[in-house]
């Protein structure tokens, strides 16, 4: 597993599909807030899962985004994520977001070590309950 205080960073390059006027979360050309969410789970999901033990995986469970800033296509956004705390199965990070001029989020996340084969079953299982299709 990870120790506290490991930090990863990833960028992405905004493109046309990350924008809030494509994304339907704004009608302007600069990077939507629900992808921004993506990109910091993403970051912190990538740190933990390539460490756990097969059939293990995390999923997100809470986060609270700060946008504060407006970052347009073309630019670079980088994420850092820092693992600040673990109890038993639940992590906890501390993440920021900036483009290639400034500061653009800060984010508080947790996700949950799961079972794969166990999470899949329940899932299934769910839809099954309705009647989805597959």
């Amino acid at each position: 597993m990870v120790d506290v205080g490991t930090k990863r960073t990833q960028a992405w390059v905004v493109g046309r599909e990350h924008l809030a006027s494509a994304f339907g979360s704004g009608l302007v050309d600069v990077l939507a807030t629900p992808v921004l969410v993506g990109f910091c789970e993403e970051c912190a999901r990538g740190m933990i899962d390539p460490e756990l033990p097969n059939g293990q995986k995390t999923v997100g469970t809470k986060i609270s985004l700060e946008h504060v800033a407006a970052t347009p296509p073309g630019m670079r956004v980088r994420v850092t994520a820092e693992l600040v705390a673990v109890d038993r199965r639940r992590l906890s990070f501390r993440l920021e977001a900036h483009d290639d001029v400034e500061l653009v989020g800060r984010a508080t996340h947790e996700r949950f070590v799961i079972d794969a084969a166990r999470f899949a079953a329940t899932v299934d299982a769910k839809r099954h309950a309705v009647g989805s299709p597959d």
